[in-house]
């Protein structure tokens, strides 16, 4: 299973976190912006980055890491 970077709301605007990290790697105040520095972060470490709607559902998955071809299951 990937590691995850999520993409989700914070009091000051949005945050990137990874998967049980402590604090926001980053926090900026558009969504958009937080998906660019997530998704850029997502690829470096080959990860999978989670983008969160505002209510905290998950809106998009998108992975970037080593995934089996063909899927399993």
């Amino acid at each position: 299973m990937l590691d995850s970077h999520r993409v989700m709301k914070h009091n000051d605007g949005w945050q990137v976190k990874r998967d049980g990290g402590q604090r926001a790697s980053h926090v900026v105040a558009t969504k958009k912006e937080a998906v660019q520095i997530g998704r850029q972060i997502s690829i470096n470490q080959e990860t999978e980055l989670q983008i969160h709607k505002q209510n905290g559902q998950i809106q998009r998955r998108d992975s970037h890491g080593n995934d089996p071809y063909p899927p399993k299951g």
